[in-house]
């Protein structure tokens, strides 16, 4: 099938490759634009086009598609579908209408929860115990379209935002094969109850409030592995806070319990935080022993609240 695949992140770099592998003709590959990135801010082509460079495809990078240009360059690759996956931009209807067969998009969810730009990290805050990959017929609404495909993936308890975006990403990357192997198919109208939506991750969300649950902080720090960090001051250290656990427990909220090798245990609203791994500014990860050595902790340090 001759297609346009429209992606950025690694999680669409795995749908272009299984795409590929699987013999449809790329007619044409959209990305965004090189982003500066690192500390020398130096512009980094995305994941998408990396693979498609050494694929030899054509790589198109409009910073908008709502030009008539743009458009018409898309319109030029005279593509059956165009599969979308993580793309970062919005496609008007006039874009949406070019392919003979639309626009599908493969959305890391089980539609309709979790519409929007970030269904991994909100099912985790959420302590939800599935989520899943839905293969979307694109129209105009946001994530609103008909459901082609869609398979259930289980969130395990040790689930980061990085461990699960890895399992949903090869769940897409087959399943949108499987999907385009049976097109055209008719798909479910999405139920009208049940809606909920992902909106994008904000750093100031990151700071952990230690009068919220510790059962509700540990997840956060799950959600927030990789990007942008769980933090919280402890014993004058901002720290970036990347495993933790849920004890049983009480006291001060944001005192610290105890402190060893085996973790440091803060009280929170309800119950205790045990932080097993944490990051200084500019460091690298380290475990709470490696991190104690020579950062004397005494218990009942309390934390300091940092603003969010």
């Amino acid at each position: 099938m001759r297609l346009i695949f429209a992606g950025t992140p690694e999680f669409a770099a795995l749908a272009l490759r299984a795409i590929v592998a699987a013999g449809h003709d790329v007619a044409l590959v959209l990305t965004q634009p090189d982003r500066a990135a690192g500390r020398g801010m130096k512009l980094r082509p995305s994941p998408v086009k990396i693979f498609a460079q050494t694929i030899g495809r054509e790589v198109f990078q409009p910073p908008s598609l709502r030009d008539a240009l743009a458009q018409e360059r898309v319109g030029q690759a005279a593509a059956e579908v165009m599969v979308v996956a993580a793309y970062g931009l919005i496609l008007p209807q006039a874009v949406l209408d070019l392919p003979a067969l639309g626009c599908i998009n493969i959305h890391a969810s089980l539609l309709p929860r979790w519409r929007g730009a970030a269904p991994i990290q909100r099912a985790i805050l959420a302590g939800d115990r599935q989520t899943g990959i839905s293969i979307m017929q694109m129209e105009a609404g946001l994530d609103s379209g008909p459901v082609l495909l869609s398979e259930a993936v289980a969130i395990d308890d040790e689930d980061t935002a990085a461990t699960l975006h890895d399992r949903l990403a090869a769940v897409g990357a087959r399943l949108v094969v499987d999907t385009l192997a049976r097109l055209p198919l008719v798909g479910q109208v999405q139920a009208a109850s049940g809606v909920s939506y992902a909106k994008k991750i904000e750093k100031a969300e990151a700071v952990l409030d230690w009068d919220q649950p510790a059962a509700q902080l540990a997840r956060q720090v799950r959600a927030f592995d990789p990007f942008p960090g769980a933090v919280c001051e402890i014993g004058g250290h901002v720290l970036k806070v990347w495993c933790a656990r849920a004890d049983a427990g009480s006291g001060v909220p944001g005192v610290v319990l105890a402190a060893g090798r085996e973790g440091i245990s803060v009280a929170c609203g309800e119950g205790v935080l045990r932080i097993l791994e944490v990051q200084k500014a500019g460091g690298r990860r380290l475990s709470v022993g490696e991190f104690l050595v020579g950062s004397g902790l005494a218990p009942g340090t309390e934390c300091a609240r940092l603003a969010g």
